[in-house]
């Protein structure tokens, strides 16, 4: 009889392999039914997303900043791996907690789902019916949980050895896995269904009225080393909150204007689109773009004025910023007296480089105000545009310590030979690109090691607001050298030498290389 009672004791306890294994299953079948429900209200309601967003928004700009420069557009898919290592490590630990008990796995799965119940209750872009997917999160979790549990520690049922039966456990888990996999499928694919590709594809040609003059041949010199002059869409730099790229059809979208104006308005897609178009060319510039960083990018944009839809409301006086807030509840202070200033030349544009925008660029439209940074300037997916004052509104980063006026600032890069190469010696070039938006670029000077600066070939000039391409030709013998590039714009202001960090309105400092000739 003791006997008996120890063998029932140990079938009592689940193995520790079993009991991690039924925290993980658990785990996949609360995402995959947040993300099922959600995918019926808004994608971002899925509590995994929200998280992975909240996580976004708390993240120290420190460290933030560190993640855009080092992943570059992988910084997104970095983090939901780390979380998703994050959350498997848990819930197997919470399972092997529970190898007596439910109790502890219970109690986890209630602590996980509260977190993504506060996440999605936190996002400004989504309303109380967006709860329901951490609901369904928390109580598919907590069933499966409880039923696996109950499933891997039969009290009664002893089996050869004294210990409980596998395979019933292993035909549950088996069962769970596929559930959890078609419930995640199925979430997928409702979420793609309603995706704006198809939107997109509808538009068709944008036809300007106004078109941007022809790009000259001599506008680069990308046979030598530099980017092209006009930055594939493809190419062009990424650099956003948006854990998911926002959907967003034609048919849905429409553009709020309010605020201190003697009129508000409201535009539907087709309202901006039947209006005569404009093209112009920009540099866009990212202010987390080290010195010799790759966040520059220069596109044909096509929309209309900006300043056009501000004098139609009519702009009251005392206005001072141009509140815009993006579908995903991200925003952004920009001065009304850029916004406002016809020759600023400031867009809302509906697309790029001769297409519709692509979705991951803002489709239908975003904002482009030439010289200032992304952050004060280009919110993509906008959906609303509030003039307000400073003291009325605080934006996304401002809120974070960025500055409130953040234009670009004069900056150059070497491009061509990359750090470190081996190249032959002899006659070496060098070159790259320079930026100075709203002011232009005069000159580029390079020097080798501590020599006399040397003036560049520029490329043609296509206007103010673009970045010009440069190249020099040094005589270098066979060694290791070291080359220094700086611009001086037309204002006739030369780039400092004085290396400073992106925080809090962009990067200083000459761009400095190491190579070796043979």
């Amino acid at each position: 009889m003791h006997r008996m009672n120890h063998a029932k004791r140990s079938a009592a306890v689940i193995g520790v392999g079993r009991a991690g294994l039924l925290g993980v299953l658990a785990l996949a079948s609360a995402l995959a039914a947040g993300h099922l429900v959600a995918a019926l209200i808004n994608i971002n309601a899925s509590p995994y997303l929200a998280v992975g967003n909240g996580a976004i928004d708390l993240t120290p700009v420190e460290l933030k900043d560190f993640a855009v420069r080092t992943f570059g557009v992988y910084d997104k898919l970095v983090l939901l791996l780390g979380m998703a290592a994050v959350m498997v490590i848990a819930a197997a630990l919470a399972g092997i907690a529970s190898r007596r008990s439910p109790v502890p796995g219970a109690v986890a799965i209630v602590l996980f789902g509260l977190v993504g119940v506060l996440a999605v209750a936190q996002r400004p872009d989504l309303g109380v019916v967006a709860l329901l997917a951490p609901v369904a999160s928390l109580l598919a979790g907590t069933a499966v949980f409880l039923w696996l549990h109950r499933v891997a520690r039969p009290h009664d049922e002893l089996v050869e050895g004294g210990q409980p039966s596998r395979r019933s456990f292993l035909v549950a888990g088996a069962g769970v896995v596929v559930g959890a996999g078609v419930a995640g499928a199925g979430g997928q694919w409702l979420a793609g269904a309603r995706d704006a590709a198809s939107s997109r594809a509808a538009v068709g040609a944008l036809v300007p009225a106004r078109t941007a003059p022809a790009i000259p041949a001599d506008a680069d010199f990308a046979k030598l080393g530099t980017p092209t002059f006009l930055t594939p869409n493809k190419d062009f730099y990424r650099v956003d909150t948006a854990l998911s790229v926002p959907q967003v059809r034609t048919e849905d979208w429409s553009l709020r204007l309010h605020g201190m104006v003697e009129n508000e308005r409201t535009y539907n897609y087709a309202d901006i689109r039947n209006r005569p178009l404009v093209e112009r060319t920009i540099t866009m510039t990212c202010v987390s773009n080290e010195v010799g960083g790759s966040y520059v990018s220069t596109a044909n944009f096509v929309g209309i004025d900006l300043a056009d839809l501000l004098a139609e409301a009519g702009v009251r006086p005392g206005a001072e910023q141009l509140f815009s807030t993006s579908v995903d509840g991200w925003t952004c202070g920009s001065p009304v007296a850029a916004a406002a200033d016809p020759g600023r030349g400031a867009m809302l544009a509906i697309g790029m480089n001769g297409e519709p925008l692509p979705v991951e660029h803002g489709f239908p439209a975003r904002l482009v105000i030439p010289g200032l940074y992304g952050y004060v300037s280009a919110t993509k997916w906008v959906i609303d545009l509030e003039v307000t004052t400073w003291a009325a509104r605080r934006a996304y980063w401002l809120e974070r310590s960025w500055a409130e006026q953040a234009p670009i600032k004069t900056q150059s890069r070497i491009d061509f030979p990359k750090g470190f190469e081996t190249v032959p010696a002899g006659k070496v070039r060098v070159g790259g690109i320079a930026w100075a938006q709203g002011t232009g670029i005069a000159k580029v000077e390079v020097r080798v090691g501590q020599g006399a600066w040397q003036e560049t070939t520029l490329s043609r000039e296509v206007n103010a607001d673009t970045w010009r391409m440069w190249w020099h030709e040094f005589d270098l013998p066979v060694g290791n050298h070291q080359v220094t590039c700086r611009a001086t714009d037309k204002s006739g202001y030369t780039q400092t030498d004085q290396r400073m960090g992106t925080v809090p309105d962009g990067a200083t400092g000459w761009h400095v290389i190491n190579f070796t000739t043979r």
